[in-house]
């Protein structure tokens, strides 16, 4: 094997490669897809095997913007989850616990000794 035969080799597995992102992501858009029924969806996929570049660049043609917004909604809606669940985990913020000592001295459940170490463990 020669230099341009390993180059080729590279080539050929990078464009292998990409096709099978793109494959996996339109099968993946196809599952996302709610407007789109189980008969189209298989129908999709059915041409997918048997003629499967034709089908990939149709698809993408045809509804790529459709794609586009369905994994913007996607990532959207994983950074809505990745965020409420860093809240959850974090706890309150210092001015929330400062909050709650306060109304919990003034309730009179706590005495102004526990509030300021309340406060100062917030502040820490």
């Amino acid at each position: 094997m020669n230099f341009w035969d390993v180059f080729w080799d590279i080539v050929w597995v990078f464009f292998f490669v990409a096709y099978l992102f793109v494959l996996f992501g339109i099968i993946g858009d196809l599952f996302r897809d709610r407007k789109l029924n189980g008969w189209w969806k298989a129908l999709w996929i059915i041409f997918l095997i048997f003629v499967p570049f034709l089908t990939a660049l149709v698809y993408l043609i045809a509804r790529g913007r459709g794609m586009s917004e369905r994994s913007a909604a996607a990532a959207r809606s994983a950074q809505k989850a990745t965020d409420a669940y860093i809240q959850q985990v974090a706890g309150k913020s210092p001015t929330e616990e400062i909050s709650d000592a306060a109304k919990l001295l003034a309730a009179g459940t706590i005495t102004t000794e526990e509030y300021e170490k309340l406060k100062a463990k917030a502040l820490s």
